[in-house]
């Protein structure tokens, strides 16, 4: 029942409702019999929605946070980003009754649950696990009615694992050109623009020919590597060669009417359910290439780090270098929007890179290789 206080000198209705020790107060504007009925309404209504707040958490479980958490990744990530989630939430329901309740799992059973992954796999393993855990709890706490609002997240309480860092391997720029010159056709095109764009593979695969601003010279790349999940756009130079090469493409790519600038164009029975469609993924095509050129394997991201690791040792600036990788932070975000135009990152580029192709064949020069 409202009581009436007196506060500053005025007369008001106060509303307090306690529910299993939850305390909710509310102040009312005066002491008229209207604002009473108010305040008796409220704490009604609040109490209603109190106890139907502990009644879903008495039975929410870490099975409804998966199941929920899940659904919302589906739509929102790409399909290895929820993979990635629906393997780590598969890994916590084996290790613990799917039917725990949320408020059960506190930093210690985190903190079990954790080790058991670092034994079984890696410190690194274990933190991948750590990073989508907390994540995921700090969405069903915004988003998930009856969520435990204030306890802390478990998972974050836990300190990240020691971790052995393994070096990236980074190909000689030597054995780059020799994979190069050991691919043909349209495979050939794609490697000279992952080494002069330092681009991501799903960002080439994605690259359609409204990317590509040929007045200007620029080159725009599309990517999810971001917080938030969001697909974000940034525009890149061209230099003059690369410009060069993908002219070529467009007016002798043999499928005119595509979309993407890279299309599957293999027609053995395996493929041609995938012919004329972007890719999605090259798997064993960049080790085949490899052996071929009887050099160390290595993938796309490693044409990515030899790139920038050849303007490194160069002697080109961080911020230069940043944002031919399009790293973004805030603060490198800000840098790169505000001290560096994308000429100067141009002309970095053009001189970074020249000479690089010493007694190597431009892509279209070759018009067997291109298959024309």
């Amino acid at each position: 029942m409202p009581s009436l206080i007196k506060k500053r000198g005025r007369k008001r209705w106060k509303g307090v409702v306690m529910v299993k020790g939850k305390r909710m107060e509310k102040l009312f504007p005066d002491n008229s019999m209207v604002t009473k009925r108010q305040a008796v309404l409220w704490e009604k209504e609040t109490k209603e929605q109190i106890e139907r707040q502990l009644t879903v958490m008495d039975c929410l479980t870490i099975f409804n946070w998966a199941e929920e958490y899940l659904d919302f990744s589906k739509e929102k990530h790409d399909i290895k980003t929820y993979k990635e989630k629906k393997g780590v939430f598969s890994q916590l329901l084996r290790f613990y009754d799917p039917t725990t309740k949320i408020e059960e799992m506190d930093p210690g059973k985190a903190l079990k649950y954790l080790m058991e992954q670092k034994k079984i796999k890696s410190g690194y393993k274990s933190n991948k696990h750590r990073k989508n855990l907390a994540t995921a709890w700090k969405w069903g706490r915004k988003y998930m009615i009856g969520f435990p609002k204030d306890m802390p997240n478990p998972f974050r309480e836990v300190d990240k694992f020691s971790t052995e860092e393994t070096k990236r391997y980074v190909p000689p720029e030597e054995d780059f050109w020799k994979v190069y010159n050991c691919a043909e056709g349209q495979d050939r095109i794609m490697l000279f623009t992952f080494f002069y764009l330092a681009a991501r593979r799903k960002e080439v695969f994605n690259l359609t020919w409204n990317d590509i601003d040929f007045i200007n010279n620029k080159i725009r790349l599309g990517t999810k590597k971001r917080k938030g999940g969001n697909k974000e756009y940034d525009w890149l130079p061209m230099t003059s060669i690369l410009k060069e090469t993908i002219d070529y493409w467009w007016g002798n790519r043999p499928m005119q009417d595509k979309k993407h600038v890279f299309v599957c164009l293999d027609k053995t029975s395996f493929c041609e359910q995938y012919y004329g469609k972007k890719f999605t993924s090259r798997q064993h095509f960049m080790k085949r290439l490899c052996t071929k050129a009887g050099v160390k394997p290595f993938g796309f991201h490693s044409i990515r780090h030899l790139s920038a690791t050849i303007l490194y040792h160069k002697g080109y600036s961080l911020s230069v270098i940043q944002a031919f990788l399009r790293h973004k932070s805030p603060t490198t975000t800000n840098r790169y929007l505000h001290s560096l135009g994308l000429e100067m990152t141009r002309s970095a580029l053009e001189e970074g890179l020249k000479g690089l192709r010493q007694n190597v064949p431009l892509p279209f020069k070759n018009k067997k290789a291109i298959g024309v």
